[in-house]
């Protein structure tokens, strides 16, 4: 009976966590979408500004790739936060 309580208790966790990972996974994508649709429409920031929006989604596609959503989360709403104070008209 103790083991069935305990195997129940990983199942239930397992089955709350999983939709979590899955928004990391959204968010991660959305994030760099975002990032991606900013880059490409050449806004008019210094070039050192957008080197620094590149090298943070390097950093992050990076960790998408590597299964890194969480990571990927984490930089990317970092360099968005920073996009929309440089650029506050933007989205």
């Amino acid at each position: 009976m103790k083991h069935s309580a305990i195997a129940g208790m990983f199942i239930a966790a397992a089955m709350l966590a999983s939709p979590v990972f899955a928004a990391d996974k959204d968010l991660c994508t959305d994030n760099l979408q975002t990032i991606d649709e900013f880059v490409n429409s050449a806004p008019s920031i210094p070039e050192g500004t957008l080197d620094s929006v590149k090298a943070a989604q390097t950093k992050a596609k990076a960790a998408q790739a590597a299964g890194n959503d969480k990571d990927c989360v984490e930089i990317s709403s970092g360099i968005i936060t920073k996009m929309q104070i440089r650029n506050p008209t933007r989205n």
